[in-house]
């Protein structure tokens, strides 16, 4: 993974994490995924693009989002989500907010389908 390819994953997994406010729990899956991927610059550069305006962060984020995973192959895209989708489930639930939030993403990235698929099962 490129450090572009890092910050668009920890940027994706963050966002959704601060779509309610984080919490400790969240806090920990996102320094758990940064050590996992050798990526605490790319992590604290996304907590600095959120920290600029939590109101604006989303759809900052999506803007960004779209740019850079949009150009991504549609496994990757999909495996991204996935993988945000996992991650949320790991706390033990995900809320109504996270999950609109990932299938606006998917919706952007033409991956809607396929997201509501691999959720199902």
């Amino acid at each position: 993974m490129t450090s572009d390819e890092k910050k668009a994953f920890l940027l994706l997994k963050s966002v959704i994490f601060h779509y309610h406010g984080l919490d400790e729990e969240e806090q920990n899956i996102l320094e758990e995924t940064a050590q996992k991927f050798d990526a605490s610059d790319e992590l604290r550069w996304a907590i600095e693009f959120i920290s600029l305006d939590y109101i604006t962060a989303f759809e900052r984020a999506r803007e960004y989002l779209n740019k850079v995973v949009g150009r991504m192959d549609r496994e990757q895209r999909l495996n991204y989500l996935h993988m945000v989708w996992r991650a949320n489930n790991k706390k033990g639930f995900i809320t109504e907010m996270e999950a609109t939030a990932m299938l606006k993403l998917a919706k952007d990235w033409d991956i809607e389908n396929e997201l509501i698929e691999m959720v199902r099962k």
